[in-house]
């Protein structure tokens, strides 16, 4: 078969081929917990499903592939990933983690790793001396998201990789992937050591699956993530695997209609007297806007605004008819979220003020239907 090289067929054809026994073109779900063997350590590759599952197999080969990576691991959801990542360090290393990640990875730092030894420094990733002034001899890993979630700041990947060789840090550079997708960002060629993805999000794409995938160029990052993985045993279930691999068959063309869609409506919103504030990397009034046309195929499907007002918020919130108010994103229908409510509820509140995650911001995933209709929605939700 001749390699696979764009984008679009790799969605569709990556870590897949027709299965041997009956010509079936759809990867099947083995549901199995255990592999009968030939003999005393003879079997074909498969001994226990915590290890290794055949629909496991197809659709981590998936992923990496998409993010031009060679291995991926796929886990439970995002979390699991984020944990066994971090799972890499030891009591007494540091981490510097981004300013305003995803409130359940600070959770998970703040709450969790911190009990077990692990220091960390959180420091807005887009400022270069901010990141070179958090560096310490024992940081072993930076942690970032770009864009992040849900102010849609970015960091400049290169960048970062460019500092921590000239500061002759050994630290592993990670970046989450998940709100731009591997459509509009390859993490791996700008830099990057690992990429995180919560698979929930765009790669699956409907809103029926839980996941989270990790993927790296580096074989020995691959076994110790392959082993962390297999002794603590946070998999994703054949089912799951099954449902993302449905999911990145459409990736492409589903990003294309969530990039445009986005990109209208935050210019509309933009040119509203009634809004504080809208963030859309797309946006010429972004402050990051050259940084994502050039890190960036596309500027994806999520936009964020601020009212201003927390009671009016509160009646656009429940005014909508299509936007469904719910947590995540990524999905084929379009969803509102209130981040302070939801989404970064964990996160002290000095700290999301700091950032600008007020009571009046609301976060739009924009989703594949008619944007016609989405801006009828939004206007009839603002006159509420």
């Amino acid at each position: 078969m001749e390699p696979l090289n764009h984008f679009d067929t790799l969605c569709i054809h990556a870590g897949q081929s027709p299965d041997p026994t009956t010509g079936a073109i759809m990867t099947p779900v083995f549901f199995t917990s255990t592999y009968v063997q030939e003999g005393l350590g003879k079997h074909k590759g498969f001994e226990y499903a915590r290890t290794r599952n055949p629909t496991r197999d197809a659709v981590e080969a998936n992923l990496a592939a998409l993010e031009g990576g060679r291995s991926g691991i796929a886990f439970a959801s995002g979390l699991a990933a984020t944990q066994a990542i971090f799972e890499l360090m030891s009591a007494g290393d540091h981490l510097v983690l981004g300013h305003n990640v995803y409130g359940g990875t600070f959770r998970l730092v703040d709450k969790v790793m911190a009990r077990f030894g692990l220091t960390y420094t959180q420091v807005d990733t887009s400022d270069l001396d901010a990141l070179k002034g958090a560096l310490k001899p024992n940081t072993k890993m930076v942690l970032l998201e770009t864009p992040t979630n849900p102010m849609l700041g970015l960091t400049d990947i290169a960048a970062v990789r460019a500092l921590l060789k000239a500061e002759a840090s050994a630290a592993l550079l990670v970046v989450d992937n998940t709100f731009a997708s591997p459509f509009n960002q390859r993490p791996l060629e700008l830099g990057a050591d690992l990429v995180l993805h919560s698979t929930t999000k765009y790669l699956n794409g409907h809103s029926d699956s839980v996941g989270g995938v990790a993927i790296t160029n580096d074989e020995g990052l691959n076994e110790r993530l392959h082993f962390i993985q297999n002794a603590a045993g946070a998999i994703l279930s054949p089912m799951e695997s099954w449902l993302i691999l449905r999911g990145t068959k459409t990736l492409h063309l589903r990003m294309e209609r969530h990039n445009a869609s986005a990109l209208r409506i935050a210019r509309w919103l933009e040119a509203r007297k009634d809004l504080k504030a809208v963030y859309y990397p797309g946006l010429e009034s972004h402050p990051q806007h050259d940084l994502a046309k050039r890190q960036m195929k596309g500027f994806s499907g999520i936009v964020s605004f601020d009212t201003g007002d927390a009671a009016r918020t509160e009646r656009i919130a429940a005014a909508f008819r299509i936007f469904a108010l719910a947590e995540s994103l990524g999905g084929v229908e379009s969803l509102v979220c209130h981040p302070v409510s939801m989404t970064h509820g964990s996160v002290p509140v000095a700290d999301r003020e700091r950032l600008g995650i007020h009571d009046s911001l609301l976060r739009l995933s924009v989703g594949v239907e008619d944007v016609e209709d989405l801006l009828a929605d939004l206007e009839r939700a603002l006159r509420a």
